[in-house]
Formats: structure tokens, sequence, C-alpha cells
């Protein structure tokens, strides 16, 4: 059954929402996984350049102990602006027309003013989540900092930092599922339709609503692999990042009518 939003986009069409089953995101991974065997070689390019901005940041995270697991974090946040170009290659195989990568790059110009805000409030979460990554931190370490080599043992497995733990994922989450939640299907749309910036984050909202438990399968799926590519010390990202932004652009047409 469809839901019809009050939402209007700036060409005055009424945005619809669907309802879906809670399965329908393995559906999603299977289709994007089609797209990425047929956008190998591009799918890739766009893999390969995130995994060397992952090591980069890594490594400028790598001297404050506690900006490696908020960058890890972060990049959830920011991943849906990355995927841009992903998603216009997706376009571009929906419609049957010519395969360009340089098109793909551009293609953000056609709403570049609105991509270009939600990018900005992607960053701003981002600057936040360091934040409070860094006052949990500092409240449960002081002036003491954990080793980096260690981290994991005197952190995790220690059982000496269990509020550091609990303040420190539950902020995640919280952080996670509210940009999950505003952002979910935004880029896509902000890229196939002449629509604002906060248009798109209330569909991708009402999306939520509407559909709570295929939602939640989805962003479980998307912080799996993520951190599967993460724990492959940014290699899986190659292939991971592309096939989960091919994935999105079909959530976004199964669910944004």
């Amino acid at each position: 059954m469809d839901h019809v939003l009050d939402d209007r986009s700036r060409s005055g069409a009424a945005v619809r929402i669907r309802t879906v089953d809670v399965s329908r995101p393995f559906t999603w991974l299977r289709r994007g996984w089609a797209d990425f065997t047929r956008l190998r070689n591009m799918g890739m390019t766009y893999g390969v350049l995130i995994a060397i901005a992952g090591w980069v940041l890594l490594g400028l995270a790598w001297g404050a102990t506690y900006l490696v697991p908020a960058f890890i974090g972060g990049f959830l946040l920011v991943a849906p602006f990355a995927a841009i170009g992903l998603y216009a290659l997706a376009q571009q195989l929906e419609s049957g027309g010519e395969l360009s990568l340089s098109r793909a790059d551009a293609a953000w110009r056609r709403n570049a003013g609105q991509i270009a805000l939600f990018g900005l409030m992607l960053m701003l979460a981002l600057l936040l989540w360091e934040r409070t990554a860094a006052i949990v931190f500092a409240l449960s370490f002081g002036g003491r900092v954990p080793d980096l080599g260690n981290l994991v043992g005197d952190v995790v497995f220690s059982g000496q930092h269990l509020p550091l733990l609990i303040a420190f994922t539950s902020a995640g989450a919280i952080y996670a599922l509210a940009v999950f939640t505003l952002s979910v299907v935004s880029a896509p749309m902000l890229l196939d339709r002449p629509v604002d910036a906060i248009t798109a984050a209330l569909t991708s909202m009402r999306c939520c609503i509407a559909n709570p438990a295929p939602m939640l399968v989805w962003a479980a799926l998307i912080a799996i692999l993520t951190a599967v590519g993460f724990a492959t010390l940014m290699l899986g990202l190659v292939v991971i990042f592309p096939w989960l932004a091919f994935a999105s652009w079909h959530a976004y047409r199964d669910l944004v009518e």
C-alpha cells in the first residue's frame, strides 16, 4: 500500500512513499550486486578512491586515540554523499543510456546547490560526532589516553571501562540512527529529482516511519558490511562501497515512487 506524503518537490509533484516487505533489503543487495558486476571497473574505481581516502584519514587520526573509533563511525555519516557518482552510474544503467564515468561525476551539477547543502549537513553531523567522541573519552580517561595499539584490549576486553563503552556505543547509535533516518534516500533523490535538501530529508524520514522493520534490517546490513570493509584494512571497501551504493539506489527506487 502506498502512502501519499504532503511534501512536494519544486516541480510540484507530490512525493509518494511505498511500503515494502521486511526481506526487501536483501533484494536491494542482490540488485546492487548485479549492477556492480556490470559496472565492476567503474565501481571499483570509486572503491579504490574511498579506500585511499580511508587510509589517509585513518593516518591523520592515528595520533589521537579517540579519533580512530570516531572516524569509523563518522564514515557511515558521510558515505551517502560520497556515493553520489555511483548513484549516477546506477541511474545511467537503469535508463539504458551510455555509461560514462565523467558524466556520472558531473551529475551532481543538475542540483548542485541542494546536494552541496546536504553534504554540509552531513559534515556538520560528522564534526558534532567527533566532538561528542572526544568528550566521552575525556570524561572517561581524563588526562590519560589509552595506547592505540592496545585500545581494544584496554577498553573493550579489560572490563574496566564499561561506562565508556556504553556511553560511546549509545551516542554513536543515536547519531547513526538520526543520520540514517534523514539520509537513507536523500542523496539519490537529490540526484534524481529537482527537490531541495529539506524535502529529501523529510522524505527519507517518512520512508523509515512507513517501513520501520525493513529499514532497521537495511541499517544493520550496511553497518555489518561496512565493518567488514574496515576489518580488512579498507581493502574490502573497494567492493563493498560501490555494492552498497548501487543497492541504495534500488532502495530509493523501491521506497519513493
